[in-house]
């Protein structure tokens, strides 16, 4: 089984980008008890995916997804050194596509949106110097107020439409040539994200590359032998909008359990 967590229900997003691509079952865990991570301490954050791994782990997970944002960028290099089974981030995927991009478009402007904490955390920044040193100029934008109004539902609603104008206007004025979605809820306004950003701004969605490096992983390795498409959910504390947000992701229902690993 693969184990995908997330501090809440946008982590269902890469969930259901794995299921597409990939024929195993999911255990899903949304620690929605203590959402969003996004503006918690840094010990906080260590401490909340340590428990998280750790459940996923003795539910039978051969993989952990870390499909969140602030959790890779704060955590996910100490869970990869913790734990012998393989754990995949939600940042090194997206870093890697900017580099293939860049092979075929001259991008030299890219903006970041995401929570507080990974705006913070430098993560992004730091690792796409690493690949390219000066020649690509990063534009950082944090945007607290957008996964609570995701997690209320308000997909298309004029407030998130707003917010979204008023976070993209400095990046607008820098002209970025690429966006990268620094957060598994963003997807879920992506069309609205295209409309404030331009047509013609290359769009990187961690949701889905994580998922194909997933599917391409797992090709080459034959750790999990069960051969089914479903998902386990589990959250810490009833899902704010759970059915609300389900039917918005997978257009249909699905069960859950609550269950505190902490």
């Amino acid at each position: 089984m693969i184990g995908v967590f997330d501090s809440g229900l946008g982590g269902l997003i890469v969930a259901k980008e794995i299921l597409k691509r990939v024929n195993s079952p999911i255990l899903y865990f949304g620690d929605t008890a203590h959402l969003p991570y996004g503006t918690k301490s840094k010990k906080a954050i260590l401490n909340f995916s340590q428990k998280n791994t750790e459940f996923l782990i003795k539910k039978g997970a051969k993989i952990i997804v870390v499909a969140c944002n602030t959790s890779s960028a704060v955590a996910g290099d100490f869970l990869k050194r913790k734990y012998k089974i393989p754990i995949f981030d939600v940042i090194d995927p997206v870093v890697e596509k900017l580099y293939f991009k860049s092979k075929t478009k001259q991008i030299k402007k890219v903006g970041i949106i995401g929570t507080p904490t990974t705006i913070k955390s430098g993560i992004y920044q730091n690792k796409i110097k690493k690949i390219f040193g000066n020649q690509i100029k990063v534009y950082l934008k944090a945007c607290p107020l957008l996964v609570p109004l995701i997690e209320e539902g308000w997909i298309y609603h004029k407030v998130t439409k707003e917010v979204l104008k008023e976070y993209f206007l400095p990046l607008k004025k820098k002209k970025t040539e690429a966006l990268i979605l620094g957060c598994t809820h963003y997807p879920l306004v992506k069309d609205l994200i295209l409309k404030e950003i331009g047509e013609k701004v290359e769009i990187l969605d961690s949701a889905k590359e994580v998922a194909l490096k997933l599917e391409k992983f797992l090709k080459n390795n034959k750790i999990i032998k069960e051969k089914k498409k479903e998902i386990k959910i589990f959250l810490s504390d009833e899902g704010y909008n759970f059915e609300k947000m389900i039917k918005i992701i997978f257009k249909k229902p699905l069960s859950h359990k609550i269950i505190n690993p902490l």
